[in-house]
């Protein structure tokens, strides 16, 4: 199989020598010109009457038929010079290939270092929120409410639990290194990649709804720049 995902459309046009065509003469339609032709002359007053050659140069007197060539015989002579072509084809693509694979990989190290950043920082996330909160409740003048105090720590493991996006990084570690499978494939992988993009975009649109950090944000955005591209570029893979 020289190529599995697309189409490829190959005309051929095929010219045989003179020789093999036949050219026959039409009596009946020449005679029909002949006759119609006799008549206007007389009828016009012409003289010298209708020659051979005004005959043999009317429509249909002469009749050519191409000969038919042995499609077998044919593809003796088209198979090798297609094959040629799409070796060619596929030899170009290999190279384009090269260039992709290279830049797809560029997308996925980008994508790996801001989740590294991201797995960094999650931690830090509840820690500055139950910081914050605590600033909020000495600003708002509310007296015994101290950092341990039980209302403190529920609500500070209520948005642990929404905000807690370490299954989102794994599965995304997990897409990853289905990458790095499909760079060591010899099959088709456009379709895999795309899905690979849309999966990975998934997990990046989850930690953005539940990572409450600014910090976060600005990965989830260079992640969601990086996965465009990456999905741009995938659609340019067989």
């Amino acid at each position: 199989m020289r190529v599995a995902r697309g189409r490829v459309d190959a005309r051929v046009f095929l010219e045989l020598p003179a020789e093999s065509s036949g050219t026959r003469l039409n009596a009946a339609v020449a005679a029909a010109y002949a006759r119609e032709l006799t008549e206007l002359t007389s009828r016009l007053g012409l003289t010298g009457g209708v020659t051979l050659e005004a005959l043999l140069r009317c429509p249909g007197v002469l009749q050519t038929s191409p000969a038919e060539g042995d499609p077998e015989a044919s593809w003796a002579l088209v198979g090798p010079a297609l094959r040629q072509a799409l070796d060619a084809f596929n030899g170009m693509r290999d190279r384009e290939g090269g260039a992709l694979a290279a830049d797809l990989s560029a997308r996925i190290s980008e994508l790996r270092a801001a989740v590294g950043r991201i797995r960094d920082q999650a931690p830090a996330v509840v820690q500055r929120y139950r910081e914050q909160m605590l600033q909020r409740i000495r600003l708002a003048g509310v007296d015994g409410i101290a950092a341990d105090d039980e209302r403190v720590l529920r609500e500070v493991v209520l948005f642990a639990d929404r905000s807690d996006i370490n299954e989102e990084l794994t599965r995304l570690d997990s897409h990853f290194a289905q990458f790095d499978d499909c760079l060591r494939s010899q099959e088709p992988l456009g379709r895999k990649l795309d899905f690979l993009a849309q999966e990975m975009n998934r997990e990046v649109n989850t930690i953005g709804s539940k990572a409450n950090d600014a910090a976060i944000a600005a990965d989830v955005v260079l992640l969601k720049t990086e996965l465009e591209r990456f999905r741009e570029q995938a659609q340019n893979v067989e």
